[in-house]
């Protein structure tokens, strides 16, 4: 396994773009990082407090449905979803990408992986880039911080 600091870091939504396009299996994780993710490979649901056999992640797999929309949005919208966890878990929460094999679903439905594999880390400005291309789209986009939902529709 890499170290921490021996990851490449992603600097722009076009190279995470680019990484993704044409590939499976690619993953991002928001988390402290692969020295302290990897060592466990299990999550806990923040709800209930079972260990997940395997990371909670988000795939970056570019469905066959998106067509020929641009994978920038893609991976914007992917990295959008989450954006909120630094906030809202542990400020030194950062996303960062891997490889693995879905080896089960996790409360929400989430890939849960195992067999490792980072690849690199997405630096802020990336971050930055994502909200402000979701926020540009047309229709209702949202992320999924559920801080202050208080279960009525």
């Amino acid at each position: 396994m890499s170290t921490t600091a021996e990851l490449p870091t992603l600097t722009s939504l076009d190279e995470l773009a680019r990484l993704v396009t044409g590939r499976r299996g690619l993953y991002v994780r928001w988390s402290r990082g692969p020295e302290r993710d990897l060592p466990r490979m299990s999550s806990k649901d923040d709800l209930t407090g079972i260990r997940l056999p395997g990371l909670s992640v988000s795939s970056l797999d570019i469905e066959d449905w998106w067509g020929s929309r641009p994978p920038t949005v893609w991976v914007a919208r992917r990295l959008y979803d989450y954006c909120h966890l630094p906030r809202v878990k542990d400020a030194r929460t950062r996303p960062w990408v891997l490889r693995g094999s879905e080896a089960a679903r996790g409360p929400d439905n989430e890939p849960l992986v195992t067999d490792v594999e980072p690849l690199g880390w997405i630096a802020d400005p990336v971050i930055t880039e994502a909200c402000r291309v979701i926020t540009e789209q047309p229709g209702r986009w949202g992320t999924l911080d559920r801080d202050g939902a208080d279960g009525t529709l």
